[in-house]
Formats: structure tokens, C-alpha cells, sequence
């Protein structure tokens, strides 16, 4: 009887997931959010994302799913794919946020994203590789086309990873945020395998906690990024594909007698901060110098916070919990990745969700909606549920998954 019960639970747990896979089920909310459309259909009960997290709630799966763009006018499409079409709170009303968001392929993953940080009081600046496929950027620019309060880059660049073509896309999305009227608080960069961990509520009362500084986590450069910046580094794009060459030319030394500093690409800036960075001459000229450089977004940031200007944190280190990131070298910290490494990052499987779901960070970097989809719902399912359980306004019907 006992191996009859075992058999029964193994085949119910692999056709759950096997379903999960090929999309044959999809996420839904939480038993508490519960409810029947007009037709009276039923959820299908499925503990798969519990299973995944070892939780004792149970998930109920119905569609989340986008439907395809230009399938229904905008306004259907908003109410069917379960935007939140109205603020939230009065703080968040009261407190804007701007997002730069860097994206080249993968559609389907960039929409998750773009749904679950999309609320009506942000602005939105996406910026596409002008290498990216024509049928990606037409896709990217139907979606945009939906929102008031989102819109691609007014100048797009042929992005080189660690180029200095990298760099200028956060600064062109910068420069056309700083241009809107929307009086947003902090501009925080993304890329389109991001996803948050945390609700916009969340996300404004932690930058509220720095006030009024900028995150921009970095050090001294430690030894291996001494090369970075000390030697001259050439882009080259051709039909071999991309890349950064370290040409061994000595470069001159940094403007203003800066000291350059290493850290991470992905920063959250005050808006009085960007302002300086488009008009003070250090600004200027370190970006200037820093165009032959390897991985420039990784020190101009952080080298530029760390002078007494608006916004600066010149005392910062590695604080701040903008992204969780698995990198393989630090293994004995993060206990492994569960799905598999591209240059050296964790591509989060199923088996990292208890790790990402308990993460202090405001994101978490890198997903692939095709290869590990599970990953993806559960998230986005937690997050809704704990973003309208944050509301202090009426919700309607078509948030809830």
C-alpha cells in the first residue's frame, strides 16, 4: 500500500510540473484571491510553485500569461493582461520612480518585467539595441505604444557588452527622464533578464531610507579591475560579433585628479544627481576619458558619488541590496545555482527560488522565461500577491491574476 501512496504522489507531483512546463496549466493567486470569472469556470489546484518553495500554501493556477500584442485594442489589452491601471498609495503617488531599462532579445521575459515594475505614476525609458532583430523592436514598441508613461530611447546605440556603448544607453534613457514632466525621485537601470523581488512599495521605502542619496555600491578597485582602466580599450563590432579589446596602450590619467573607483553597473540616482551629471564639467570629462575603458558603467557611477555633489554617498562600500546575483566564483556564499551559468552568473532555475524569495535585494539578475518558466510565475505570483495586499486603494477585478 505504502509504495501505491509513494507511486501516486510522484506521478501527481511530475505531471504538475510537467505541465507547468508546456504552459498546459498557468499561474494564478493565492486561496485568498480566489475567484470565479463570469462563466463560472474553475481553477485548476496545483502545489507546484509551493513544491518548488517547500511552502505550505496552495498556489492556484489560472492565466497569466500575456496575450499577444495587437490581438485587442490597448485598453483591452491593459484590463486582460492585469496592468495596474492606478496608483496604489499616496506614497507612492508621492514619490515617482524612473526606470531605465536596456534590453536586445527576449521578448516574452522583457514583458514580464516591464509588468511587474509598471505602475501609472512611474516613467519608463527602454532602450533597444539598434543590433536587436526588427521584429523584436517592433514588438517592443507596440508594447510601449499602450502606455503614456513609457517609451523608447530618443537615441539608441549598437551596444557592446563592456563598451562604453553600454554605458551611453543608461545615459541616453537619463537624458530623455530628466527632460519629463513626471517628477520622479530616483532612476534605477535595469536590463531585460532583471526581475524585482520586491513590490513598488517596497522599492520606495527603501530608497526613502537613503535619503536623498544615490546607491552605488562599489570600492577601490581590487586588483584584477587596475587593467580596466589603465590600459586603452577598443570596441569592435563585426561579423564575428562584439566585443571590448585591451589594446596595452597606457592610458593618460583620470580628470580632476578623480579617484576611480570599481563597482556595480546598476545604480539608483537621485534626479539632482543626473542633472549633474549632464552639466558639471567633472561629469563631463569623466566620461570623456572613460570612453577607452573596459566596463566603463562599472566605475563611472560609483567614482562620481563618491565627490561631494547632490547625491553623493562619498563614504558608501557594497551596501545598498540593488541585486542578487549568484556568481560562480562565490559558491560557498550562495550555495550553487539551480539552473545554469552564462559568464560566470546564475541563470535561476526552479531550486533557487527559496534563495531569491528570502533575498533582501530590490531585483534579482538573470532569468529566462523560456528555459525555466516556473521561476518566473512563482515570483511574479508572490509579488502581485503582496502588492495588492499593500493597497490602500479599491483593486479591481483585472489585477488579480
Amino acid at each position: 500500500m505504502n509504495f501505491w501512496r509513494y507511486y501516486f504522489f510522484a506521478f501527481t507531483v511530475f505531471s504538475v510540473v510537467i505541465c507547468v512546463i508546456f504552459y498546459n496549466s498557468q499561474l494564478s493567486p493565492p486561496k485568498r484571491y480566489e475567484k470565479l470569472n463570469s462563466s463560472g469556470e474553475r481553477y485548476f489546484r496545483t502545489d507546484a510553485c509551493n513544491y518548488a518553495l517547500k511552502d505550505e500554501p496552495t498556489f492556484l493556477w489560472e492565466n497569466t500569461l500575456p496575450l499577444p500584442l495587437g490581438s485587442v485594442p490597448c485598453k483591452d489589452y491593459l484590463i486582460q493582461n492585469h496592468y495596474i491601471t492606478s496608483p496604489l498609495s499616496e506614497e507612492e503617488v508621492a514619490f515617482p520612480l524612473a526606470y531605465v531599462m536596456v534590453i536586445h532579445k527576449d521578448f516574452d521575459t522583457f514583458e514580464r518585467l516591464f509588468r511587474a515594475v509598471y505602475m501609472p505614476q512611474n516613467v519608463y525609458c527602454v532602450h533597444v539595441d539598434e543590433k536587436a532583430p526588427a521584429e523584436f523592436k517592433g514588438s517592443v514598441r507596440q508594447l510601449l505604444s499602450c502606455f503614456q508613461n513609457a517609451f523608447i530611447a530618443s537615441k539608441v546605440e549598437s551596444v557592446v557588452y563592456a563598451g562604453i556603448s553600454r554605458l551611453q544607453a543608461d545615459l541616453n534613457c537619463l537624458r530623455d527622464l530628466v527632460a519629463s514632466e513626471v517628477p520622479w525621485k530616483y532612476a534605477i537601470n535595469t536590463c531585460g533578464q532583471d526581475f524585482p523581488l520586491k513590490t513598488n512599495r517596497e522599492i520606495v521605502q527603501h530608497l526613502k531610507g537613503f535619503k536623498g542619496k544615490n546607491i552605488t555600491p562599489g570600492v577601490l578597485p581590487p586588483d584584477h579591475a587596475i587593467g580596466r582602466t589603465k590600459y586603452v580599450h577598443r570596441e569592435h563590432i563585426g561579423k564575428g560579433g562584439s566585443f571590448v579589446k585591451n589594446t596595452k596602450i597606457l592610458k593618460t590619467s583620470p580628470p580632476h585628479q578623480l579617484t576611480i573607483y570599481f563597482g556595480t553597473a546598476y545604480v539608483a540616482l537621485t534626479r539632482e544627481f543626473v542633472n549633474f551629471v549632464f552639466h558639471d564639467k567633472r561629469a563631463i570629462d569623466l566620461l570623456q576619458w572613460s570612453k577607452d575603458t573596459y566596463s566603463p558603467d562599472e566605475h563611472f557611477w560609483v567614482t562620481l558619488s563618491r565627490i561631494p555633489v547632490p547625491g553623493s554617498m562619498p563614504n558608501a562600500s557594497w551596501t545598498g541590496n540593488l541585486r542578487a546575483i549568484k556568481w560562480i566564483d562565490m559558491e560557498d556564499k550562495h550555495g550553487g545555482c539551480h539552473g545554469h551559468y552564462v559568464h560566470g552568473i546564475c541563470i535561476y532555475g526552479n531550486g533557487d527560488l527559496r534563495w531569491l524569495v528570502n533575498s533582501p535585494s530590490l531585483f534579482a539578475n538573470k532569468f529566462e522565461l523560456n528555459t525555466y518558466p516556473l521561476t518566473v510565475e512563482c515570483l511574479e505570483l508572490r509579488l502581485r500577491e503582496r502588492t495588492l495586499n499593500q493597497s490602500e486603494t479599491a483593486i479591481q477585478p483585472s489585477w488579480y491574476f
